[in-house]
């Protein structure tokens, strides 16, 4: 792979992550269509989205520092309510226990780690489907078809108003799942989980904080798992390095893409991308039988 490929997939990550046409199934097209060996296989798209989590910590940063923050205040309740709970035991006292989701954030930090259990699990389950899929230019069309036709139909539904403290674990589980079975090329998880968001009755700005949220422990999972697995050797080094560059500039392409986000969020035009979508997925089966 060279500077030039790298810089290439960066742009096409940084652009893709953020708008609901899946990063991974341009990635897997590119890659094809160019033969681009990236020699570390799964390795090198994780890190690339490292990249584009980055950008999602920048432009969420307050949401991020609140989260961490009543989540320790969460743990210091518990640990409050245990020691309340022996208390009463041994000295026959009635002392009041601490609310622990008391408050939006802590909510939405409980929806994110229900959400995360599922992906998690589907993410190791379907590690080597997708890998094989990535290898060639049919998979990545069939979750563009599937992508298309999640995005045309949510166009149609009215907006919805719920927040954190209206979504259910069940929802926060279903999308969970969704975020699980966007790892296969050409699902895109942005677009896949917004989607789902929007049919579930989501305010539509939280639909998508939700869905970008619920990408960093994912993601990071994902990178960790890979990391973990990956053997270095002086063949590969350069491909790492690479990757790495490639991560920076998705992440400061992406940093710019999630303003253009949240403004298709407000102006409801789904359908375009979902076009889009079809638009690629054809190309790329012709592409696959010429």
């Amino acid at each position: 792979m060279s500077f030039i490929q790298a810089l290439l997939l960066g742009i096409i990550q940084g652009i893709t992550e953020f708008l609901p046409v899946s990063s991974s199934g341009h990635l897997a097209i590119i890659e094809n269509l160019f033969k681009i060996e990236t020699d570390t296989g799964l390795l090198f798209n994780t890190i690339i989205h490292l990249g584009t989590l980055t950008a999602i910590f920048i432009a969420f940063r307050q949401d991020v520092k609140k989260l961490l923050l009543e989540g320790c205040k969460s743990l210091y309740d518990i640990y409050g309510n245990v020691w309340t709970y022996f208390h009463n035991r041994h000295q026959q006292d009635a002392k009041r226990y601490k609310k622990i989701i008391s408050n939006n954030y802590r909510k939405l930090l409980l929806l994110l780690f229900v959400s995360t259990v599922p992906t998690a699990f589907l993410g190791f389950l379907l590690q080597n489907v997708v890998e094989q899929a990535g290898k060639n230019l049919l998979a990545p069309a069939m979750g563009l078809f599937i992508t298309g036709i999640l995005l045309l139909v949510v166009d149609f539904f009215p907006a919805g108003k719920k927040i954190p403290k209206d979504v259910t674990y069940s929802i926060a589980f279903l999308l969970g799942i969704c975020q699980g079975i966007a790892v296969f090329p050409g699902i895109s998880r942005a677009g896949i989980t917004i989607a789902v968001c929007l049919l579930c009755g989501f305010n539509r700005k939280f639909a998508v904080k939700y869905s970008f949220l619920m990408a960093i422990p994912a993601m990071l999972g994902a990178a960790l798992l890979e990391l973990f697995q990956f053997s270095y050797t002086g063949d590969n080094v350069q491909t790492m390095a690479l990757a790495v560059f490639a991560a920076a500039v998705a992440g400061v392409v992406g940093y710019f893409c999630i303003k253009g986000m949240l403004a298709v969020m407000r102006k409801k035009r789904f359908r375009i991308f979902s076009v889009y979508c079809f638009l690629l997925g054809i190309v790329a089966i012709v592409c696959n039988f010429i």
